[in-house]
């Protein structure tokens, strides 16, 4: 017998695995498509006036894969559409 052998169940692990990561906002709770956030910080935009801590957004939804970075696509109130880092919101 090979010691580089394995069977086709440990062969499908990583990709169920991967299937599994959560989102999790700056406190650690899970976040989901929909979800209502408040801005945990200050956050500066290019072009304008920032975004103040406590803003409200509603009905975020979360990328499958990451702008630099950035894993929640937003309509953030005064700013428009954007996206934002899951470490700068708290769920609401």
């Amino acid at each position: 017998m090979c010691g580089h052998e394995w069977s086709a169940e440990e062969g499908d692990a990583p990709a169920e695995a991967e299937a599994a990561v959560v989102t999790r906002d700056a406190v650690g709770n899970p976040l989901a498509d929909g979800d209502d956030v408040t801005i945990a910080k200050d956050l500066k935009v290019k072009g304008g006036a920032g975004i103040k801590a406590g803003t409200k957004v509603r009905g975020i939804r979360l990328l499958e894969s990451p702008v630099d970075g950035h894993d929640i696509a937003a309509k953030v109130p005064g700013a428009g559409q954007m996206y934002l880092k899951s470490s700068v919101v708290k769920k609401a």
